[in-house]
């Protein structure tokens, strides 16, 4: 049986039984948080349950290696749409020890696309239409100074309001302890 075949049968008894009632819940997150955070797999749970949040706490937005690299890509539309219209009064930047983004190397994903059939040709014209792949696809030297840079892009936002604390942390995979990087109820100076 197909991955999807099994979802969809397990889909079905969900919902005949009813099993989703147990995540009922608004589309605002009743602690008024919006959390960026790693699409690792040891984080899909941990993250809310380390910090006491169950379903319907707070909103999650999930990329690799909880960075914001554009200030007008979706991740950063995706946490105003959260602050501006879902409530979020809140954001917690939450990247984590062994991060893969950590030891990405463009050279290496650029080697994996082409084992999987992405023409050098494709590489070579997008380098050549100005879009800097290689930069694009590296990864991070230091969990601490990649979670800063995210939290300086969301707090010096020009669509951000000042009054929106924007905090930095770093999760240990394994155990769930948070070490906190960036205070966003303390003022700092921010170098734009």
């Amino acid at each position: 049986m197909s991955l999807l075949n099994e979802i969809m049968e397990y889909n079905k008894k969900f919902v005949d039984e009813k099993l989703y009632e147990e995540y009922s819940t608004t589309k605002f997150p009743d602690k008024k948080v919006v959390i960026l955070t790693c699409m690792d797999t040891r984080l899909v749970e941990l993250v809310t349950r380390a910090m006491n949040f169950k379903n319907g706490d707070v909103k999650i937005v999930r990329n690799a290696g909880a960075i914001v690299n554009h200030p007008f890509g979706s991740i950063m539309r995706s946490i105003l749409v959260a602050v501006y219209q879902l409530q979020a009064d809140e954001v917690l930047v939450v990247g984590h020890h062994d991060c893969g983004m950590s030891s990405l190397k463009s050279a290496k994903i650029i080697e994996d696309m082409a084992k999987r059939g992405v023409k050098t040709e494709t590489i070579d014209t997008l380098r050549n239409a100005g879009i800097d792949i290689d930069q694009w696809l590296e990864g991070f030297n230091s969990v601490e100074e990649s979670i800063k840079h995210s939290v300086q892009m969301i707090k010096t936002h020009p669509l951000m309001v000042d009054d929106i604390p924007v905090h930095g942390l770093v999760i240990e995979p394994h155990t769930g302890k948070l070490d906190l990087v960036v205070d966003g109820y303390k003022k700092v100076e921010v170098n734009n």
